[in-house]
């Protein structure tokens, strides 16, 4: 299925509403698309699955049996002989062979924010540079300006401690995420998962007809223009991108990308009737409608209130975690071969860091960003196969160190970018995709 294109209908009727302001000026040299027979290329896309909080390696993919650092996870077979992960990943191991699974990561941040900043835009965060997350930048780069959609969307985010670990930084309001279900710190479970996933007022009161809704918009355009007249700067240009790119949506049938209800009930319950279950079905949804980059946010599940941050109970609260996580995952996995789309597609799987090899007091693991675990799958991936390799007893990295720079040149290369491409910053300097000397990992490369 291509991205919705606005017919000229529609066009028209943003148009006449004011919708399709002056930072939307250049979308009307791309009109000739909505009236063309043959929709547009599909370019890569990307879904993030962002583990809140710093899974634990030992419980998912660098188990260490026999050793008392492993905590007793066993490990089982996969797909591909030789690589086995933990028992608590059954159905994402039957995917092995479309998986690149790095055990090397090596981060330099100890704390949620700043590592969750770091993992999130490749960047230290440090002085007055705002970097952008990898959403914005990824969007940038493969999204459609004519897109009724938004070219960035982030599923169930946690962005309370660290905002700008999810923002479009020096790229401006324009490549911020759409944020549904926004939960705040992420602590206690989304019971009802369902209005969380919806985009709230789309649709206009009742007793409102068309003409009444053009006259409305038309007034708010108006004040609008007025307003940032007078007060040009950030805060209005943000306000004014959000309230087009509403009125774009609302305005149009793309709104209907968000009804998870059209899906079949057995594929819904394949993938989990929880938040971050059907936040994937959605991601697939959205994914197949031509938007480039969603993310969706793994933060509890029943048994784990905290998220990944073990820090006491870290067996039975992966555990909990990891039956949430499983039949999503491999049900996404499953659900985008089928419809063709895994090929395009780049799955990531990872967190802000991982969790200590000793385990504490409170039979808890602890910060750990030297060494921790990441996974990469589908499209730009040569997936059946362990990159890096850490110690018996799981403290140091023994094969392969990858640096957060050089992961984030990975997943840029396999999204069909180049690495080394600059943006220009808010303090007017240069700025790579991936930060100066990263290197892509090429034997995970497609």
């Amino acid at each position: 299925m291509s991205a919705p294109i606005l017919s000229r209908r529609e066009w028209l009727t943003l148009s006449a509403a004011g919708a399709l302001g002056s930072c939307m000026s250049g979308w009307f040299a791309s009109m000739a698309d909505a009236a063309a027979a043959f929709p547009p290329r599909r370019k890569k896309a990307c879904i993030l699955l962002w583990m809140n909080g710093g899974p634990s390696q030992l419980e998912t993919f660098d188990c260490k049996p026999g050793h008392k650092n492993g905590g007793g996870a066993k490990e089982i077979a996969t797909s591909v002989p030789g690589i086995q992960i933990s028992e608590n990943l059954p159905k994402v191991a039957k995917h092995m062979k479309e998986l690149a699974i790095i055990r090397s990561i090596t981060g330099k941040e100890n704390d949620h924010p700043r590592a969750a900043y770091h993992m999130r835009t490749g960047y230290i965060g440090q002085g007055s540079i705002q970097y952008p997350t990898i959403g914005s930048l990824f969007s940038r780069e493969l999204g459609l300006r004519t897109s009724a959609l938004p070219n960035f969307i982030s599923i169930a985010p946690t962005p309370f401690l660290s905002p700008g670990a999810y923002g479009p930084g020096f790229l401006g309001p324009e490549y911020a995420p759409l944020m549904i279900g926004n939960n705040g710190y992420g602590f206690g479970p989304v019971q009802d998962y369902a209005n969380a996933l919806k985009v709230q007022d789309l649709l206009p009161p009742g007793n409102v007809d068309e003409k009444q809704v053009v006259s409305r918009l038309q007034l708010v355009k108006e004040m609008q223009a007025d307003f940032a007249a007078r007060r040009r700067g950030l805060i209005a240009d943000s306000h004014s991108t959000a309230y087009e790119r509403a009125v774009l949506l609302m305005r149009t049938d793309a709104k209907k990308a968000f009804n998870i209800d059209e899906e079949k009930a057995p594929l819904r319950d394949a993938y989990g009737r929880n938040l971050f279950g059907q936040g994937c079905l959605l991601a697939r949804r959205l994914i197949e409608r031509g938007v480039p980059f969603v993310e969706v946010t793994l933060s509890n599940a029943p048994g784990s209130q905290v998220g990944w941050d073990t820090h006491d109970r870290n067996a039975d609260q992966v555990a909990a975690l990891c039956k949430v996580l499983d039949p999503a995952w491999s049900t996404l996995m499953t659900d985008l071969k089928e419809r063709g789309l895994l090929d395009s597609t780049l799955i990531i799987w990872m967190g802000e860091f991982g969790r200590t090899p000793t385990i504490n007091p409170q039979r808890g693991r602890d910060h750990w960003p030297n060494n921790y675990s990441a996974v990469l799958g589908g499209g730009g991936i040569k997936g059946g196969q362990v990159y890096g390799k850490t110690s018996d007893d799981g403290t140091t990295v023994k094969e392969n160190p990858v640096p957060v720079p050089n992961f984030i040149a990975t997943i840029a290369k396999a999204m069909g970018l180049d690495p080394t491409k600059q943006n220009m910053s808010n303090v007017g300097r240069p700025i790579r995709i991936a930060d100066a000397g990263s290197k892509p990992i090429k034997e995970v490369l497609a």
